[in-house]
């Protein structure tokens, strides 16, 4: 059983994502993109940013979840939570990619927007939008006389359920509302969107938070190989996939049936652990943390896909994820899951600092707990890299076990846990 949290991070523990992914294991259209990050903080922001901006423009593209085989779409909800300096900027590349479809398709709605405003324009746009706003301040400053229907619409919207209207001379309904959302701001403007731990749109609200300072240097760039060419490259290659999908009938994504085992082995195992530290109130979020990976394994399977070029092309009507976008996914959400707890924290405690710490739970732990009772070192270092850790760490950590009587050595490269 987790006694406590650790006072500190360790280096091999540390919660930055896209370090561990290599870089050809991301879709190429992305790739070139990822390239103008120069930290691992930029790069973590740059890669939800993309997720999150590419999966507005994936129209007719569901998965089915759970008994009832509800319709999940690929919209992603986002807020990055980060000190001035940290380099949040680079986030603004997220809305470049998808200028493109919005020119021809509308699709951005922005975040200045009076609720009435954001509500008919999402109506006229049939439910499908992208808010994006790197300036929390506006969001909270435009949104707090309307706060409550803000959070309850935004809330809807991440399960596609109903944004209704009823005034004296008019109502409306928003059937299916495909919404994606991008903020950025401090841990303030977070909190006043995200008030409490029980508000419901805590758990389907990713969070990233940055505690990095960027360091101040000058970034020049040939007009070719800067951020302009790689943008305008990116951005018509998403423009060609948005259109080849909305000209297709309906594509069901899915995972493998060992993708799905692997996930609910997840649910069953690691992720309580943090329940057991933070209480029953984060249960929403281990839950909805399977929506949220599989939502990010169909975004990037999608822009996998190649580009077709008419009506008449056949298209497939299901995408089966390959075991890389998954296990990328997986990766995804098995570091975000822990940003989000840091917040959960500082939402629950007395005293706010401006950027929470991200303080994890033991990785060793929980790696631990994840193998079965006899293991193989392959298996080891397939669940240990699953978390982002490195294949050193993870043998480094079962000499550790085997050293204070954890597990013991039945034969070269097979190990089983000591009760």
């Amino acid at each position: 059983m987790i006694q406590n949290l650790q006072p500190a991070m360790e280096a091999d523990q540390d919660l930055h994502i896209a370090k561990h992914i290599e870089p050809e294991n991301l879709p190429a259209m992305i790739q070139p993109i990822m390239s103008l990050a120069q930290s691992d903080a930029e790069r973590d922001m740059l890669l939800l940013s993309l997720i999150t901006a590419a999966g507005s423009c994936m129209p007719n593209l569901y998965f089915r979840y759970g008994l009832t085989g509800k319709k999940y779409y690929p919209n992603l909800q986002c807020f990055i939570v980060g000190s001035a300096a940290c380099g949040k900027g680079i986030a603004n590349l997220a809305l470049e990619l998808v200028s493109k479809v919005h020119e021809a398709l509308p699709l951005v709605i922005a975040g200045d927007s009076s609720y009435p405003g954001f509500y008919k324009q999402l109506e006229r746009q049939n439910g499908r939008g992208y808010i994006h706003e790197s300036e929390g301040s506006v969001i909270t400053d435009v949104w707090r006389s309307s706060v409550t229907n803000y959070n309850t619409a935004l809330r809807k919207a991440a399960e596609h359920e109903p944004i209704t209207r009823n005034r004296a001379n008019n109502s409306s309904c928003i059937a299916c509302p495909q919404l994606s959302v991008l903020l950025t701001g401090t841990f303030s403007q977070y909190k006043a969107l995200v008030p409490s731990i029980e508000n419901g749109y805590f758990s389907r609200l990713l969070t990233l938070i940055v505690n990095d300072q960027q360091a101040f240097s000058h970034r020049y760039v040939e007009p070719a190989s800067g951020s302009n060419g790689v943008m305008t490259i990116a951005a018509q290659q998403l423009f060609d996939l948005c259109q080849t999908l909305y000209k297709s009938r309906p594509i069901e994504f899915s995972l493998t049936s060992e993708q799905r085992a692997r996930l609910g082995h997840h649910l069953e195992t690691a992720y309580p652990a943090l329940m057991s530290l933070l209480g029953d109130n984060f249960h929403s979020v281990v839950l909805r943390m399977a929506v949220h990976i599989e939502r990010i394994a169909m975004i990037l399977s999608a822009l996998r896909l190649p580009s077709l070029s008419s009506a008449r092309d056949i298209r497939p009507e299901n995408v089966v994820c390959s075991d890389s976008d998954y296990a990328t996914a997986e990766l995804i959400g098995n570091k975000l899951i822990l940003h989000m707890a840091a917040a959960y924290k500082m939402i629950k405690g007395a005293e706010q600092p401006s950027v929470p710490k991200i303080q994890p739970i033991d990785q060793k732990q929980i790696l631990l707990s994840l193998l079965p009772e006899e293991f193989e070192s392959k298996l080891l270092v397939s669940e240990a890299q699953s978390q982002g850790i490195s294949r050193r760490t993870a043998i480094r950590w079962s000499d550790e076990w085997q050293a204070v009587g954890l597990i013991q050595k039945i034969k070269y490269g097979t190990y089983k846990k000591i009760a």
